[in-house]
């Protein structure tokens, strides 16, 4: 009998995703940024970053962008298409060195953080003024940004330190008017640089979640590469070392979703333009579909294109460089009721939000539960990922295996790294260290191959 702590493996199948990327049929209902509110909703599948650091608040229906109508509720269902496996990647050597990165909030004290896990994070949120497109840096920003860079540059094996501009939060608006011209873009840019000086960070990120059609992303590209042109001739002009530059980004290089405006990244733009991206790779179900459980943030799917697998070979695939592309990992959890709980796998019938503020757990609080319940524990083959049932209560989330499976299916491809959202929500550091420790492995084995190959030259 399975107990808090031990697995029951959920039957094993070969993992597949749908390959046509114009049929990617999700379940029923569309999940969406875990920090819209049901009064400003946005597309579906936004893997965003809650404006309280340990409520990451998905909305209580399925999400729209303001700009697009979804097709009539009454619809009937879409059937899915054939499942086909996905493809294997090929395995190729990692980077020179991994992106360990996380972003953190003010949920848990700087010090707090075990900084040797990480190489690179972001401090999140700063936001955008809406009038003169300047960055706003409160006070209270001031104070702890000063402090963010100093411990982290303090560190025996010191951190990179980045300012995360936007959030999932809001803001969209701002940006796409900030993005529209020339001039608004090279105020915002000046603004962003003058403040990455004055706090001594080592690089900047925009989180915008997201341009809503074609024309937005083009402004995006613009955006982009005057940024960096800014970025290379500040370091030239007063011989510092270059800002880092990175976009946390949707799941997948294109949004498909039925009902919803197609529309693709500039991907030309950003291949140069950007050190990285970070591939959000989470929220691709949550308890705001109250009709059956999912798994949040799958590596495969065998019914849709909504999968870990799918997003980041999309990227690949559209042109930016493996080791560009970092991939996104979720430390919370969603939660549903169970109608039976007799029927309690991935896809059983629900009747709404389960444990936690609106069905989110951070993954400290449900290894917590799990063990004051005596939850059953199910690692799943198929999407590799995790769930945990007690009574009629349903918990979706990942762990250290399905996170260190996910890191070797993203090393095999060659990409640049990982990154968490969000620091403060780990269990004792225990995912973060499963995290560092498969990384730096990979890397260590992988040179010793190329090692003995030259020394059998």
């Amino acid at each position: 009998m399975s107990t808090a702590g031990a697995y029951r493996l959920a039957p094993a199948a070969s993992p597949s995703s749908p390959t046509d990327p114009l049929v990617p049929f999700p379940p029923a209902a569309s999940p969406a940024s875990p920090t819209e509110s049901p009064s400003s909703p946005a597309d579906p599948l936004v893997p965003s970053s809650p404006a309280d650091p340990l409520v990451p608040f998905p909305p209580a229906a399925s999400p729209l962008s303001p700009t697009e109508s979804p097709s009539s509720p009454a619809d009937p269902p879409v059937p899915f298409p054939d499942v086909v496996s996905s493809p294997a990647p090929a395995p190729v050597p990692p980077p020179s060195s991994a992106i360990k990165a996380g972003y953190w909030f003010l949920g848990i004290n700087l010090t707090s953080i075990n900084l040797s896990y990480f190489t690179h994070i972001y401090y999140a949120f700063v936001e955008l003024d809406n009038t003169t497109f300047e960055l706003v840096i409160t006070p209270s920003d001031a104070d702890i940004l000063a402090d963010f860079t100093a411990t982290l540059h303090a560190h025996q094996t010191p951190v990179k330190a980045m300012l995360s501009i936007g959030g999932g939060g809001g803001g969209g608006d701002t940006f796409a008017s900030m993005a529209t011209n020339f001039s608004t873009r090279s105020t915002f840019i000046k603004s962003t640089i003058a403040v990455a000086r004055e706090y001594n960070l080592d690089g900047l990120d925009l989180d915008w979640e997201f341009p809503v059609n074609p024309q937005k992303m083009a402004s995006l590209g613009d955006l982009f590469m005057e940024w960096r042109d800014a970025i290379a001739r500040e370091a030239a002009e007063t011989g510092r070392p270059s800002l880092l530059l990175t976009s946390a980004v949707y799941f997948a290089s294109h949004f498909f979703l039925p009902g919803y405006t197609p529309r693709s990244y500039p991907i030309d733009k950003m291949a140069v333009s950007l050190d990285w991206i970070n591939a959000m790779c989470y929220d691709y179900h949550g308890s705001w579909d109250k009709s059956e459980t999912g798994a949040p943030a799958a590596l495969f799917d065998p019914r849709s294109n909504v999968s870990t697998s799918y997003g980041l070979t999309s990227w690949v695939e559209a042109g930016i460089p493996p080791k560009k592309v970092v991939m996104g990992l979720p430390l919370y959890a969603y939660t549903w009721q169970l109608k039976d709980p007799a029927d309690h796998g991935i896809g059983a019938p629900a009747v709404g939000a389960g444990p936690g503020n609106n069905g989110v757990l951070v993954y400290s609080a449900v290894v917590d539960f799990n063990s004051e319940n005596n939850a059953t524990q199910v690692y799943d083959e198929v999407t590799v990922s995790v769930y945990s049932y007690a009574g009629t209560n349903w918990i979706g989330y990942d762990d250290p295996l399905s996170v260190t499976t996910k890191i070797q299916f993203a090393q095999e491809l060659g990409l640049g790294g990982y990154f968490f959202w969000a620091i403060g929500y780990d269990k004792d550091w225990s995912i973060s260290q499963s995290a560092f420790v498969v990384s730096c492995c990979y890397t260590l084995i992988a040179s010793a191959i190329v090692a003995l190959g030259k020394f059998g030259d």
